[in-house]
């Protein structure tokens, strides 16, 4: 049974610690007003473009002169899955919800005959994955010493995967990333860069019955923006994955802080009724001391 001072000890141990899940919850609330902002902000143009990019891809995916980025290599048995996680835990579920939904995809592709890549970006996806995956992670990306997620962030990783397709390292691009619904719903999203997949929209519809006419002609046009859309893409998961990953620390540091306090009233509890035995304990002891006399 524990004594009197090392229940003191624990109680106190438990107060700290709830100090502590306190302060990040409201840390966590304070930037994530600005990590949704900047993520609700970034939803509306990446979806435009794609939708933009899908009506001109149209009319040239099935020409021989359709971009590389486009038309693919004409294979799909090398996978490179991009993994974005956070760099930091303490979020609940958050980083092994992503991880979880790319080991699914990479373990169905590989019962499928499949070669499987990884490209890791944040090290608690890196640090997972590379339990099984090891020998299987071509690159990894850290972004622990970035504080403000930037365009060029995403663009640094968006030449890498154009530079490894280039070389022939890949024949299909999956990107995994958890898209931000709410504090307490965050959703793991995979989504196909290479080739990229676009919604099928009729853009003389859309356009109220009118034809576009490009200039310059549409493959100069897709050279042009494929590898920017993919920066478009990444950046937008990368601004998702943190307001994901601050409405997650929120949400995880509020149920720390409210177990916590359930502890401490269990730990004072104990110790009141422990300090209580003991007092009795040591009336019995007096009164059959004096009784004995």
């Amino acid at each position: 049974m524990p004594s009197l001072k090392d229940l003191r000890n624990r109680i106190a141990a438990t107060k700290a610690t709830q100090k502590i899940t306190k302060a990040m919850q409201m840390v966590a609330a304070s930037k994530l007003r600005r990590a949704q902002v900047a993520a609700e902000a970034a939803r509306p143009y990446a979806e435009h473009m794609g939708k933009v990019l899908g009506n001109i891809a149209a009319s040239v995916a099935a020409l021989d002169s359709a971009p590389a980025l486009l038309r693919g290599t004409g294979a799909t048995q090398v996978h490179l899955l991009v993994v974005c996680t956070a760099e930091r835990g303490l979020c609940g579920p958050f980083n092994s919800a992503i991880v979880r939904l790319a080991r699914e995809r990479a373990n169905a592709l590989i019962a499928d005959g499949k070669e499987v890549k990884f490209f890791c970006v944040g090290r608690k996806g890196y640090e997972q994955l590379r339990r099984l995956y090891a020998k299987q992670i071509v690159e990894y990306v850290e972004l622990r010493a970035v504080r403000t997620i930037g365009f060029v962030n995403a663009e640094a990783i968006a030449d890498k995967i154009v530079e490894l397709y280039e070389a022939g390292a890949f024949d299909v691009c999956t990107l995994f990333y958890s898209t931000f619904k709410s504090v307490i719903a965050q959703v793991p999203t995979a989504q196909q860069l290479i080739p990229p997949v676009f919604e099928t929209t009729d853009a003389v519809t859309e356009a109220g019955g009118a034809a576009y006419e490009y200039e310059p002609e549409e493959e100069e046009i897709l050279d042009e923006l494929l590898p920017r859309n993919i920066a478009v893409q990444v950046f937008r998961a990368l601004l998702e994955n943190t307001a994901s990953f601050y409405g997650a620390q929120m949400s995880a540091m509020d149920n720390a802080t409210r177990n916590a306090g359930d502890m401490i009233r269990k730990q004072t509890l104990k110790y009141n009724r422990t300090r209580q035995a003991q007092i009795t304990k040591e009336l019995i002891e007096i009164i059959s001391g004096a009784e004995a006399l």
